[in-house]
């Protein structure tokens, strides 16, 4: 089984190619900060930063709204490679390549301050739409308005 789940910081803003042809596919490349579990009294805390790559659907999630300092959780396999640069040289890869990808924080707590990139539907109308709990039935789920799950990123 090849089974990765990081959770993890972009280190940069994504970056998104598209491939050739006719049924052209969005490849997203990032990397992710990824706190180690633990620290030693009196040292800083240490981070690793994991390569990945979403493809498609994923890849165009992670353009639409994610930025550097986001927040993600990702899960997905570990997969290998190598190829031979302009010096000749054998170069070898290691990536994760998402198969889920989730926020892992509100919108409003990027600890870097601003906005997280969402933008409210497809037509870049700026809804600052935040949904109100449930007040009448007391359930905790909240009210979504009809029409909005034609904006949302995912099924």
């Amino acid at each position: 089984m090849n089974k990765a789940i990081i959770i993890g910081r972009l280190t940069r803003d994504p970056e998104v190619r598209y491939s050739q042809g006719d049924n052209s596919m969005a490849i997203a490349r990032f990397t992710l900060a990824v706190d180690r579990r633990f620290k030693r009294a009196g040292e800083t805390q240490e981070a690793d930063f994991i390569s990945c790559v979403a493809f498609g659907k994923q890849a165009e999630f992670v353009e639409k709204y994610f930025r550097q300092g986001m927040k993600m959780v990702l899960s997905g396999r570990i997969q290998t490679g190598s190829y031979t640069n302009k010096d000749g040289q054998k170069v070898y890869t290691t990536d994760v390549v998402a198969e889920d990808i989730e926020f892992a924080e509100s919108k409003g707590s990027n600890p870097g301050g601003g906005d997280s990139g969402y933008q409210g539907n497809s037509n870049n109308q700026s809804n600052n739409f935040r949904p109100e709990p449930s007040s009448a039935m007391g359930d905790g789920f909240m009210n979504i308005p009809d029409g909005i799950d034609e904006e949302l990123p995912f099924n």
